[in-house]
């Protein structure tokens, strides 16, 4: 297996091998978007962009904004046009704003269309000039007097010019209904919007319009003394402006951004996000390649806001976890309407009520969540009915905050789920689900150690039909049963206990108590709440729920041991405290049995890459897949089968 220091060195290499696809990828596209024919959405440029500021913060292509083409002639800027610090999600919104604390947040919408400066010498515009490459732009005058909102004398209420000589900038858009109208060929209004905004002949500069947020005056005294009053001068001079709200928190900022971002479905125009401002006006950072006193809050494909309609309860065993019904939003190019709320204390501290406005979110996980709900002073919202008996046996539910749950040991519901986790921990693969409910349903399974005392001849029934069993005729599958139970008696403890099916108490679970100590299973049939709730990763409430578990169980455990080997407690073997998330096709074995000598060998598994991982195996360790790349953030170790291997062969 290779040292430490040859992963390292192999890791570095392969960093510099992305790095430069990285700048390759975003020049080009940089190239095309401000040439009007962007080649990939804002949210797939985000993601190189992000990808290559973790791997080179300092790279130089950060601090670039992009260049026109050569088809106009070029002019320097009155305004600075850098780029923007951005926030993709509430939590990197959060660490910007720990940093920039402000009395107020002037928040504006960021419109999503293509930057444009008018400049002004005493009141009269002389040029219109595009964004460039921050500094020089193209002057495309002669289009943008044709465009809607840009105005060419600057004019005070009784007629008079208004004497201002400087820049400002704004942005033009195309409204959607011109978009489906006159040009439901390109991608988006974006496009269309930087495709017309440079055509030589001008055709088309008359279906666009411009939004202004910003001014900067180059001779005398500014027209305005902060932020606010800029865009009120904006407006008494005629022009459109982007809407302005004033927030006190950064809390207020986030529960704002959510409100727009169900209101922008019904905005003429497109905005990707928000510009987060202080009050006062600075110039100087104004003029940073990338200001430092404002941040864009931009929108994800991977949240939405939406209102719950209901709360159904999905029932697993006996535990009863409630799911919020809502109306249907796209996530990322999936339609949602139901997302698990995981227990009544969550749904509690969200505040969820039926008719509650609430932010849904994936961000790059399969399954949805709610993350929050909206402050709300509408009266229309009603209580959640929560359910009181069990569906099955009829016990009243016990509602222990974390869960919710049959506290009958007997319930059919909970028995059954017992033992089909059993079969899927210990990993009985010819024991299927549909005959685990034949057997219990037929009575001939109602323990997990009555799967132990199965015979050919008793199973035989669950495979052959009266005449067949009339005859006397063998059972192949019957046979295969029976041999695969057999061979699943050997596991080692992690495996025993998890497969009892106590709430939220896993292999990994099971694990940190054996490193614990209670390495044996009359050590941990014999721990106190007191003595699980001082390990590691574990609290009061796991502590409990783990101890009554076992108490509960401890019966049928005990009897069980007496015909299961259990193998040597974890510490004692080579992968012991390691885990290992498996990713692609395995050449030498099936992925689950890779999964079971991690297992057999003291270690876990994982179904994704996080901070605590120990390995990501793969074959194709240089894929840009996902799994790779948080792995590569995380700084865990990305092997290969024969590393993996190697690793067992240490032995």
């Amino acid at each position: 297996m290779p040292e430490l220091f040859d992963f390292l060195s192999s890791n570095s290499e392969k960093n510099t091998g992305r790095i430069k696809e990285l700048v390759s990828l975003i020049t080009r596209y940089q190239a095309s978007y401000y040439n009007g024919e962007g080649e990939i959405s804002d949210r797939e440029f985000d993601a190189l962009w992000d990808e290559l500021k973790r791997l080179d913060p300092e790279n130089t292509v950060l601090k670039k904004v992009g260049a026109d083409s050569g088809n106009f002639v070029k002019m320097h800027h009155v305004m600075p046009m850098g780029s923007q610090e951005k926030a993709a999600n509430p939590e990197e919104f959060l660490a910007w704003a720990e940093k920039h604390v402000y009395d107020e947040y002037l928040v504006e919408y960021k419109l999503d269309g293509a930057s444009l400066e008018l400049q002004y010498e005493h009141g009269r515009l002389i040029h219109a000039v595009t964004r460039g490459d921050g500094t020089v732009g193209d002057d495309i005058t002669v289009n943008a007097i044709r465009m809607k909102g840009v105005i060419l004398k600057l004019v005070n209420s009784d007629g008079s010019t208004i004497d201002y000589t400087g820049g400002i900038r704004g942005e033009v858009i195309m409204t959607h209904s011109v978009h489906d109208l006159k040009y439901p060929d390109k991608a988006n209004c974006r496009n269309a919007a930087n495709g017309l905004m440079k055509r030589k002949d001008g055709e088309g500069s008359e279906n666009l319009n411009l939004i202004v947020y910003d001014a900067f005056a180059t001779e005398g005294e500014q027209p305005f003394a902060d932020e606010e009053s800029k865009i009120e001068w904006l407006k008494e001079s005629g022009f459109s402006t982007v809407r302005l709200e004033i927030c006190r928190s950064p809390q207020e900022v986030i529960d704002y951004r959510a409100s727009v971002m169900e209101e922008r479905k019904n905005l003429e125009f497109d905005i990707d996000g928000l510009v987060i401002k202080e009050r006062r006006i600075n110039h100087e950072d104004a003029s940073r390649a990338r200001p430092d006193r404002q941040i864009a809050f931009k929108f994800s494909l991977e949240e939405a806001v939406s209102t719950v309609r209901d709360v159904e309860w999905s029932i697993n065993g006996g535990t009863y976890t409630p799911v919020a019904i809502f109306d249907e939003v796209d996530l990322n190019g999936t339609k949602v309407r139901r997302a698990s709320l995981a227990n009544p204390d969550t749904m509690r501290a969200l505040g969820v009520h039926i008719g509650s406005k609430v932010v849904v979110v994936k961000r790059g996980e399969i399954i949805p969540k709610i993350e929050r709900t909206l402050p709300d002073s509408s009266h229309d919202l009603k209580p959640v009915n929560m359910p009181l008996k069990c569906e099955c046996c009829g016990t009243p539910l016990r509602d222990e905050g974390s869960r919710l749950f049959c506290p009958n040991k007997e319930c059919g519901k909970r028995v059954l789920h017992q033992l089909m986790k059993w079969v899927q921990v210990v990993d009985i693969r010819d024991l299927g689900e549909s005959l685990v409910k034949s057997l219990y349903e037929s009575g001939t399974v109602r323990s997990i150690s009555d799967l132990y005392s199965l015979s050919v001849e008793s199973l035989a029934p669950h495979f052959l039909n009266e005449e067949s069993l009339a005859a006397d005729k063998k059972s192949l599958g019957a046979e295969k049963v029976y041999s695969s139970i057999q061979n699943h008696r050997r596991m080692p403890l992690s495996v025993f206990v998890a497969g009892f099916d106590i709430e939220g108490i896993g292999e990994t679970t099971v694990e940190k108590l054996v490193s614990a100590g209670f390495d044996s299973l009359e050590k941990l049939l014999s721990m106190s709440e007191e003595q699980a709730a001082k390990v590691s990763g574990f609290a009061e409430k796991m502590a409990s729920i783990a101890v009554e578990g076992l108490s509960e169980n401890a019966s049928e455990m005990r009897s069980l041991a007496d015909s299961i080997i259990i193998i040597e407690a974890a510490s004692t073997r080579i992968l012991a405290g390691k885990s290992f998330c498996f990713t692609g096709e395995l050449v030498s074995m099936k992925r689950a049995d890779a999964e079971k000598l991690v297992k057999e060998n003291g270690g876990f598994c994982k179904s994704s890459v996080t901070k605590d991982l120990s390995y990501l195996v793969t074959n194709d360790v240089s894929s840009g897949s996902s799994k790779n790349a948080k792995a590569a953030k995380f700084g865990i170790p990305v092997i290969d089968e024969k590393e993996f291997l190697a690793l067992l062969e240490n032995k």
